[in-house]
C-alpha cells in the first residue's frame, strides 16, 4: 500500500508587464496637436502661399499702375486719385482674405469631411478645447502671414511710388497702425472661417457663407435705399475691418477701435454658434 504525497505547487512568477504612462489632456498638448495637424496638410502651405502672394502681388501691381498713369499724364482712376502708399500696398487685402478665410474653413470642416474629427474628439472628450485650439493656432498663423505680407507689400510699393504724391514711409503717422491692422483683420477673418467650418461642418457650406458675408452681402446692401446703407454698411464684417487698416477716417466711417469691436463681435458670434453645435450635436 503506497501513500501519495501531495507536493505544494509553486506559484508562477510572470514578468510584470510594464505600466503605460498616463497622459493628461492639457491645453498645451491640445494646442500642440492642432499645430502639428495644421502643418501636416499640403493645403495649408498652398493656401497660405496664395494669401501671401495675393497680398504682395496685387499691392505691387496697384503701385506700379499708379506710377505708370501718373508718369504718362493720363487721368487717374477714381480709386487712385487720393491714393497713398498704404492704400496701394493693401490693395490685395480683399483677395488675401478669401484665401485665408477658406483655409480657416478647411481647418475644421475638413476633419468632418474625412471623419478624423471622431478621433480628435475621442482624444479630447471635453470638445470645446479643440475648437479654441484650432481657432487660436490658425488665428496666430494668419496674423503672422497677414502682417508680414502687409509690411512686404508696403516696403516694395513705397519704393515704386517714391517721389510721387502717394509716397509715404513707415515713420508717417498711422502707417504702422494700418499695416498691423491689416494683419489683424486677416487673422480675424481666418478665425471666422474656422468657426463657420465647425458650425456648418461642410467645406462647401462654410466657404459659401464666408464669401457671401465678405463680398455678396455688401453688394446687396448697395441696392437698399441710401438712407439705410449708412446704417448697415458700417457694421458689416468687411467694412468694419477696413476701418482697421484705413489710414484716414471721415465722419461716416468707424474709428479703428470701433471697427475692431464690431469685428470681434462677429468673430465671437461665429465661435459661439460653433461651440453650441459642437456641444449639442453628435459628430
Amino acid at each position: 500500500m503506497s501513500t501519495l504525497t501531495a507536493t505544494p505547487e509553486t506559484p508562477r512568477t510572470d514578468p510584470v508587464a510594464p505600466s503605460r504612462p498616463v497622459y493628461r489632456v492639457t491645453g498645451r498638448r491640445v494646442l500642440s496637436s492642432e499645430w502639428a495637424k495644421l502643418w501636416s496638410l499640403r493645403s495649408t502651405w498652398i493656401t497660405l502661399g496664395l494669401g501671401l502672394l495675393f497680398l504682395v502681388a496685387f499691392g505691387v501691381i496697384a503701385a506700379g499702375h499708379y506710377k505708370s498713369d501718373l508718369g504718362s499724364g493720363r487721368h487717374l482712376d477714381r480709386d487712385f486719385a487720393s491714393a497713398t502708399s498704404v492704400s496701394l500696398s493693401l490693395f490685395g487685402t480683399n483677395f488675401a482674405q478669401l484665401a485665408l478665410g477658406v483655409l480657416g474653413v478647411l481647418v475644421t470642416a475638413g476633419e468632418y469631411s474625412t471623419g478624423m474629427i471622431r478621433s480628435t474628439l475621442a482624444a479630447v472628450p471635453r470638445r470645446l478645447p479643440v475648437l479654441w485650439s484650432k481657432a487660436a493656432v490658425y488665428g496666430a498663423v494668419a496674423l503672422v502671414v497677414g502682417t508680414v505680407g502687409a509690411f512686404v507689400a508696403f516696403l516694395v510699393g513705397s519704393r515704386i511710388v517714391s517721389g510721387t504724391p502717394a509716397a509715404m514711409g513707415l515713420g508717417h503717422a498711422g502707417v504702422v497702425r494700418s499695416l498691423l491692422g491689416a494683419g489683424l483683420y486677416l487673422s480675424l477673418v481666418g478665425v471666422i472661417g474656422t468657426a463657420l467650418g465647425a458650425l456648418l461642418r461642410s467645406v462647401a457650406g462654410g466657404i459659401s457663407v464666408l464669401v457671401a458675408a465678405l463680398m455678396l452681402v455688401p453688394g446687396l446692401v448697395s441696392l437698399l435705399p441710401s438712407s439705410w446703407q449708412g446704417e448697415i454698411d458700417l457694421y458689416l464684417p468687411s467694412h468694419a475691418g477696413e476701418s482697421l487698416f484705413a489710414l484716414t477716417h471721415d465722419s461716416t466711417a468707424l474709428s479703428p477701435g470701433a471697427g475692431l469691436l464690431v469685428l470681434l463681435g462677429w468673430t465671437a458670434l461665429a465661435l459661439a454658434g460653433a461651440a453650441y453645435r459642437l456641444l449639442r450635436s453628435d459628430v
